[in-house]
């Protein structure tokens, strides 16, 4: 090769390496200057529980949609809400007012009053100036779905639904504590949009209103102001004839102070009559103790409320099924049923073990013939009832499972000994008062073993030295219906209710006729003057008394329309889920 041919193929490849250089030059400056970066997605500005500041950016970008629900479940038990410093029922309107300033708007509802403060998406409910529910709009909330809020809360403990002209929703109800509420609130899935987003979440606290100069007294303050007519009243609890206030009804409560009523099927007509009813009995009682308002709503065939209220199959059924948290959430809507209505005391559920095929009474309102699966299905019902603030009444002490005699018309035998009872009747009421029973129902049952000469509901040996000292039951005593035949076909009823106070019973049930509650209240009075009963017994059931209604809360308030369409549809949602 020539020198020259040389030159010029060194020339060439210095050439090409030059415009190889410029184009990897040229591609750089290119992508610095004209190409774009890949955004960076924001994480919500989600703000610290407490303080309300923002959290800071790293921890801001980790806390993602599904942390922020376990944040939030978490928060509810301690009675706060994400990015807001004010405590459930510990926060005063004067706290919020002085940190957040006046609020946008203030409406009124049954439930108190509520005040929305815009810029921070939140409207908050006052009882008696103290925040009773925190109603949060945020947005990074209303990002979350329905999926995820079961994803990582579960299934709720109730589900509820609201429908007017405007919303048409479905709210899942978790209860954080005993007393507080996270409901998550939703517009309700449709096929178009199965799996909605949160319209807002509220925390909710039930408060109790202003209290009266009687509740801020001891118990044995008010007792002992309280005449001996008074307190005799207080162990009354009375049925009525009719479905109105009667000049009966009122006697009971004007001159009888009895301590309750009991409601029956022939009571309730429908459901705007009942709650009207019910709201006078409240009314006309206002100058005395709180009423225990009960009814026998146990599901089945036994059933009193009005309203074409869907009926729950029978506790044989239940039984049959064999699920704890069916049980309990059959309690939580008996309990809603009675509170919609404004009553406050259920006698169920039934614990008797159906021992016996022949029995008349019982039958298919047990829930079986075994042991475990009544005390476990009784207990979860009990304990659903008592989660709707209602308070359940076992019965019927001591069982009533192996009786071929229906109490109502006649006196059922039962021929067993206390060790027999051990093993298989007081077992389910034993487990039950070990998971905190309130009231628990004696039954009209002779157990010649136990007592050759009086029913369960007159004998000491059966109420003091088995059901308070064996089994250690604290709580109220009350006796099945007084007017049954299995006592008025064999007893005196007057001195029936007297055996029955000096046995131990708190409370005697007299379900049918004015008559009997007046010859009760003198029989009674009679007994306490001439010594047979010491008034120092007859205020320990009158202290019973008075703790279970202040346990509850009970207060004379009236109530509004009950809620047919929303009961009814939570409890076909729940048969449909369990019962195939």
């Amino acid at each position: 090769m020539s020198k020259q041919r040389a030159f010029r193929f060194k020339v060439l490849i210095f050439t090409i390496l030059l415009l190889i250089l410029a184009l990897i030059i040229g591609a750089y400056v290119i992508k610095e200057k004209g190409g774009e970066k890949t955004p960076v997605k924001e994480e919500p500005n989600i703000t610290d529980p407490v303080s309300s500041e923002p959290l800071e950016p790293e921890n801001n970008q980790s806390l993602k949609r599904e942390e922020l629900i376990k944040h939030t479940f978490s928060l509810a038990k301690e009675g706060k809400v994400p990015g807001i410093s004010f405590i459930l029922d510990n926060t005063e309107w004067k706290e919020v007012n002085k940190e957040w300033g006046e609020s946008n708007n203030i409406s009124k509802t049954a439930k108190g009053r509520y005040e929305e403060y815009e810029d921070h998406h939140v409207t908050i409910g006052y009882a008696n100036q103290i925040v009773n529910d925190i109603r949060t709009y945020n947005p990074e909330i209303r990002s979350i779905s329905l999926d995820e809020i079961k994803k990582i809360g579960g299934e709720p403990d109730t589900i509820r639904y609201y429908k007017d002209s405007t919303y048409d929703q479905i709210i899942l109800v978790y209860h954080a504590t005993a007393s507080i509420d996270l409901l998550w609130v939703l517009p309700k899935p449709t096929d178009k949009n199965p799996n909605p987003k949160v319209d807002h979440t509220s925390l909710y606290a039930q408060i109790e209103k202003e209290p009266n100069q009687q509740d801020n007294q001891s118990i044995s303050e008010v007792i002992s102001k309280m005449d001996l007519e008074e307190k005799i009243g207080q162990m009354i609890l009375a049925g009525i004839s009719g479905t109105t206030m009667d000049t009966d009804a009122k006697k009971l409560i004007n001159q009888s102070h009895v301590g309750g009523i009991i409601f029956y099927k022939y009571n309730l007509e429908n459901s705007v009559q009942t709650v009207q009813l019910v709201n006078q009995m409240k009314a006309e009682n206002s100058s005395n103790l709180p009423l225990f308002l009960g009814v026998d709503q146990e599901g089945g065939r036994v059933t009193r409320l009005p309203g074409k209220l869907v009926n729950f199959p029978s506790n044989k059924q239940i039984g049959e099924i064999n699920n704890p948290e069916f049980s309990y959430k059959i309690g939580t809507l008996l309990g809603m049923e009675l509170k919609e209505f404004g009553l406050n005391l259920d006698f169920a559920p039934v614990l008797d073990i159906n021992s016996n095929p022949n029995n008349p009474v019982i039958g298919d309102r047990s829930f079986g013939n075994n042991t475990d699966i009544v005390s476990e299905l009784g207990t979860q019902t009990m304990r659903g009832i008592q989660s709707q603030n209602i308070i359940p009444t076992i019965k019927h002490f001591p069982g009533h499972g192996d009786t071929s005699v229906d109490s109502h018309l006649e006196l059922p035998i039962v021929n067993k000994k206390l060790k027999e009872l051990m093993k298989l009747e007081l077992i389910p009421f034993e487990r039950a008062i070990d998971q905190g029973a309130d009231v628990v129902m004696v039954a009209h049952i002779l157990i010649p073993e136990l007592d050759k000469n009086n029913p369960a509901s007159m004998s000491k040996i059966v109420i003091t030295d088995i059901l308070r000292e064996q089994l250690d039951f604290t709580g109220v005593i009350i006796t099945d219906d007084m007017t049954m035949g299995a006592i008025v076909e064999h007893f005196d009823i007057g001195k029936a209710a007297v055996e029955s106070v000096k046995s131990g019973s708190d409370i005697i049930l007299v379900g049918h006729d004015y008559t009997n509650v007046v010859k009760i209240l003198a029989s009674l009075k009679k007994a306490i003057q001439e010594g047979e009963i010491s008034e120092q017994r007859i205020n320990e059931s009158v202290e019973r008394i008075i703790k279970l209604k202040r346990k509850y809360g009970i207060k004379d308030e009236e109530v509004d329309s009950a809620d047919i369409e929303n009961i009814n549809q939570l409890i076909t949602d729940l048969l449909n889920k369990y019962i195939q």
